[in-house]
């Protein structure tokens, strides 16, 4: 039986101890993880320092730099074990978490059906359908109140309508002719009018004009003459 076996055989005593809660089992990988990261940036200072120690004694002491390349190649060893080894643990974290998470919500769900399931006990499918029932009807009589206040109330309005037109008719012309009354005309003249409205009056000719201006200059000379004999 290999080691391996003989550990998972050993570790059947453990079956009576309660397992740890996901919280702890996750606490612990993170742990690792640290750890192991840890480990990985130690390793990769040795394979860098041997490197550069192999460069060192390349040319002149080569058992030096050859051991120097061996130490480099079990350090990159380790560390390609260490990359998959967190690989391994990352993907257990994930799932876990996975695995926590889908228990609360499956408790969580429990929990609220179980809160539903209590309400709906003092529920009676009946009485929900006899309250539906009468909900509805009372919808019906606030639906028929309501048509019943729009509706137009009459109250004897059943006129003649050519009779009421008739009247309106009548109404209009006497406005009409209060209007006509107050309209005032103009004043008639009380001349006549002349015989050729279309003929204007007479206006003395140019010639005529002349004969009168020099008829009163002469009258004025002869006026003067008077006057001047007179003063002598």
């Amino acid at each position: 039986m290999s080691k391996l076996g003989k550990f998972f055989k050993g570790g059947n005593s453990s079956k009576g101890k309660a397992a740890p809660s996901p919280q702890e089992a996750l606490a612990r990988l993170r742990e690792t993880e640290e750890m192991l990261g840890k480990k990985q940036e130690y390793l990769e200072t040795r394979i860098q320092r041997e490197l550069a120690l192999a460069k060192k004694h390349g040319t002149h002491n080569k058992r030096v730099a050859l051991q120097a390349l061996k130490r480099k190649k079990r350090f990159e060893k380790q560390l390609t074990q260490i990359d998959g080894t967190l690989s391994t643990i990352e993907f257990q974290r994930e799932a876990l978490e996975n695995s926590h998470t889908n228990t609360e919500v499956l408790r969580n769900m429990g929990f609220a059906a179980k809160a539903m399931k209590a309400v709906h006990e003092n529920m009676d499918i009946n009485k929900i359908d006899d309250l539906m029932q009468e909900i509805t009807e009372q919808q019906d009589i606030a639906q028929e109140i309501s048509e019943a206040f729009s509706q137009r109330v009459g109250f004897n309005d059943d006129f003649d309508e050519d009779e009421l037109m008739a009247e309106l008719e009548e109404l209009e012309q006497e406005e009409l002719n209060k209007k006509m009354t107050n309209i005032r005309l103009p004043n008639v003249p009380s001349t006549s009018l002349p015989a050729h409205p279309g003929r204007l009056p007479s206006v003395p000719s140019t010639s005529h004009r002349s004969r009168a201006a020099s008829s009163r200059r002469k009258e004025d000379e002869d006026d003067i003459k008077h006057l001047a004999a007179w003063a002598s």
